[in-house]
């Protein structure tokens, strides 16, 4: 999917109901938490005027391009870059025997080669890069290195990756979790089974790939790049320059998204070592093909059910077997599978569980960091138990679903105890209560209503319409151990104040965010918001609401601790707490009235500043059994989905996606109906059109006129039937994360609809047509 700074809404608007949501003068505050602030880099991005990495710049640079493998599996017997070296205006050529540090690398396993050595392991794996004064030189010239290969025969199914030969000397098991919780040998009086399988989404950016190197006269480098984590790329780009991490320095510019291509050093690590090698600027701007080679995707995932319950629907026992293909490096797959394990039971009260869990090598395209990693997979496959096993029991699915939603309090099946607010069952209410939409017109004034749009070869005879309904989880922040912390540092000088975190705006709005809680704490207006660099401490990647928690906490902590400076020299004036003076609309009164000042002259000839961290509580990796309490909290959302289905064709057309989310707290509406509509429209992607086609672990036509992404046009209407804003008390403002649960929960949602329009079984994602088709 598309950055979700910007979304379209379709005609028909987006209704929003609940606490704090209002957007007009009198609906709510101007500025500080619980305003609509907008983004500052809105309208740059909406007019065309906003700079990504592609549009960067420097006197006198040079141009990068990439060699990479036509094959998915395959040894390099030799490599001539003779002819290419030769070619007039290259000014450099590189391999693998010109990385003079580790030739490996990895943000968990260490286990991906800068460029390919002696064996190729997937289908566009770098071999070479190429440095020359012109963009059409560089493609020219690494298509002129020549390469002998020795073909082999690729593992593709990751079913056989188990007994295949070993596509890494890691091996191609990277991780197995085997959870039990209760009784293993339990068993209900219905039970029902199922095969799931989930299609590999790509991100597919706004801008592909690109960045600018800089040689520094220390024999260092500046990276210029959409980086989400830049400290953690300094660190491994570092240790494969040879370098000292102080020597590399990561300025993020142009982020057109918090997604998994974001998180490789496709692009960091060639520019940095034709940089050092040319001691010139070089810049890399790759075409649309190489982003989708390049980067990973979701996980594609093989599932299988069997759930258990008793004659009145309450789940007994849910066993699963969980198969992710991570392709050929290692990546995110032990993250994703702790999160698909974790969650595999959905958000239900289940007292037994048998639950395994792979991830494994393949030749496959590398898998990784996509939104709602695991959880979304699984949401698909549980939803669709629940659906059969109602259909099963002649029940509604709502009610089959309210009989055993989790509440506060309960345990997940790794034995962790839901201590966050879980009000799953108000959620599916919500969405259960919201009125429907009204059924089309049979006109032809209304013919763009029918699946296919205006052109389409639908009748409206053929036309089903059907509901269905969807829960699911993520959890937020790092899991199993991760140290969660970033820094953050405030100043405030006169009547401007500056935030200084590395914590790296992708379209989720923490800079907007960051302004909004300086401005609620010490009632200054005027907030500027660094630019992010890895001069800076470190904040962290930007996924899994981390910034909105971690990053915001710590600014938070920081502006309380200035706004303790700017009051004490008054309480002491006048003999008094700093916690009876209050700070707002830009006043400081106390608690009787006799202080009463503006911020601005309490400001006047200051300078202030102080430096805070956060750091929640910490968590633990999960055992060999699959328990333990590995998340530091979850957010939960239910959405009701209606489709129109064109049973000849097998064409779907969403028509409303009613949502009802878990919240925490309300931080910026405008911003939270954003990245609910647009997570919706990723999810609805993963469920209808979104898959990268790949053959014998060859990528076929990476490009996006085969990989159809959904427009304005395609996105549905969506309904915001409540946010239900009871506080995390843990989480600093009590907010939780927003945009990953609708993409986990929105592709269940439309295959259930799918499958009460046509009573078919729905069991792969996307839906191909032929799944929505209804024989005679």
């Amino acid at each position: 999917m598309t950055s979700d700074a910007v979304t379209a809404t379709p005609a028909g608007g987006t209704h929003l109901t609940g606490a704090g949501q209002g957007t007009g003068p009198e609906a709510g505050p101007q500025h500080g938490l619980g305003a609509s602030l907008p983004p500052a880099d809105a309208f740059a991005k909406v007019q065309g005027t906003f700079p990504y990495a592609a549009d960067l710049w420097a006197e006198g640079l040079l141009w990068a391009a990439v060699l990479r493998s036509p094959h998915p599996h395959a040894r390099i017997v030799s490599v001539d870059t003779s002819q290419a070296a030769e070619m007039p205006g290259v000014r450099a050529v590189i391999t693998h025997e010109d990385v003079p540090g580790e030739d490996t690398y990895g943000r968990r396993v260490a286990d991906r080669p800068a460029f390919a050595r002696d064996v190729v392991r997937h289908h566009g794996e770098p071999i070479a890069a190429v440095a020359a004064d012109h963009p059409d030189t560089a493609r020219l010239a690494a298509a002129a290195i020549a390469v002998e290969y020795e073909v082999l025969e690729p593992v593709t199914d990751p079913e056989k990756a188990f007994e295949a030969d070993p596509v890494h000397p890691d091996g191609n098991l990277i991780r197995h979790i085997p959870l039990r919780f209760g009784d293993e040998t339990a068993t209900g009086e219905v039970v029902v089974e199922g095969l799931y399988r989930i299609g590999r989404q790509d991100p597919a950016p706004i801008g592909a790939e690109a960045g600018l190197a800089v040689p520094r006269t220390d024999g260092g480098v500046e990276i210029y790049t959409a980086s989400t984590d830049p400290h953690t790329d300094r660190e491994l780009a570092a240790a494969c320059f040879g370098l000292r991490p102080e020597q590399v320095k990561i300025v993020v510019t142009g982020v057109p998204g918090a997604t998994a291509d974001r998180e490789d050093l496709g692009v960091q690590l060639p520019l940095g070592l034709l940089a050092m090698r040319t001691g010139c600027p070089v810049k890399l701007a790759a075409n649309r093909e190489e982003s989708f080679l390049g980067h990973a995707h979701r996980h594609p995932t093989l599932l299988r059910y069997r759930h258990h319950a008793d004659a009145e629907g309450r789940l007994v026992k849910v066993e699963a077997q969980i198969l992710l293909d991570g392709g050929a490096y290692a990546d995110d797959s032990a993250d994703a599978l702790a999160a698909a394990v974790a969650f595999a039971a959905g958000p239900y009260v289940v007292p037994h569980a048998v639950i395994d869990g792979w991830a494994v090598r393949t030749n496959n395209p590398p898998s990784g960091h996509v939104r709602g990693e695991g959880a979304m997979q699984v949401c698909a496959a549980y939803e669709g138990q629940m659906d059969k096993l109602a259909a099963r029991l002649g029940m509604d699915p709502v009610e089959l679903r309210m009989r055993n939603v989790m509440a506060t309090g309960d345990l997940l099946p790794t034995g962790q105890s839901v201590t966050c607010p879980a009000p799953v069952a108000e959620l599916l209410r919500a969405v259960r209560e919201a009125p429907l939409p009204p059924l089309p017109k049979d006109s032809p004034e209304e013919d763009w209503l029918l699946p296919g749009g205006p052109e389409g070869a639908g009748e409206p005879g053929a036309v089903r319409r059907g509901v269905g309904f969807a829960l699911g989880m993520v959890h937020m922040l790092g899991a199993e151990g991760t140290d969660e912390v970033s820094t953050a540092t405030v100043k405030v000088d006169g009547p401007v104040a500056t935030v200084m975190c590395a914590a790296v705006e992708t379209g989720q709005g923490f800079t907007t965010l960051a302004r909004q809680i300086v401005q609620e704490v010490l009632g200054v207006e005027e907030v500027h918001v660094v630019a992010v660099d890895t001069d800076q401490p470190p904040a962290g990647p930007g996924a899994r609401g981390r910034h909105t928690w971690v990053s915001g906490g710590a600014v938070e902590r920081a502006a309380r601790m200035v706004r303790t400076q700017l009051l004490q020299p008054l309480a002491a004036k006048f003999g008094m707490s700093t916690e009876l003076l209050t700070v707002a609309d830009g006043k400081i009164t106390s608690y009787d009235g006799v202080l009463s000042t503006t911020v601005a002259e309490a400001l006047e000839g200051k300078e202030l500043w102080a430096t805070a961290q956060c750091r929640p509580h910490p968590t633990e990796p999960l055992d060999d059994t699959g328990q333990g309490d590995a998340f530091v909290s979850l957010a939960f959302a239910a959405i009701r989905a209606v489709v129109d289905v064109d049973v000849e064709l097998g064409a779907v057309r969403v028509v409303e996606m009613t949502v009802a989310q878990d919240v925490g707290r309300v931080l910026n509406p405008q911003q939270v109906r954003a990245r609910i509509e647009a997570g919706v429209t990723q999810g609805v992607g993963a469920a209808l059109t979104e898959h990268l086609r790949v053959s014998r672990g060859v990528v076929r036509h990476p490009d996006l006129t085969a990989y159809p992404l959904p427009t304005a046009l395609d996105a549905p209407e969506v309904r915001i039937a409540e946010l239900v804003e009871e506080r995390d008390v843990v989480a600093p403002f009590g907010a939780k994360s927003v945009s990953a649960v609708p993409v986990v929960v929105s592709p269940a949602a439309v295959a259930a609809a799918v499958r009460a329009a046509t009573g078919r079984p729905v069991n792969r994602l996307p839906i191909r047509p032929q799944a929505a088709v209804m024989t005679p």
